[in-house]
């Protein structure tokens, strides 16, 4: 194998990975979370029976 399809097999190669890597990451960030709707403090008002 040449020289020069050696080093221009490795700069796709090397291209493909930073893409992927980089949707890797978007795809990372626009995951949102499971976050349940609970408040974390409760206050409790006059004339409710529980």
């Amino acid at each position: 194998m040449s020289r020069l399809l050696a080093a221009t097999l490795t700069v796709v190669l090397a291209a493909l990975l930073a893409v992927g890597a980089a949707l890797g990451v978007v795809a990372l960030l626009e995951a949102t979370p499971d976050q349940p709707n609970t408040p974390l403090i409760t206050y409790e008002r006059a004339g409710q029976g529980s």
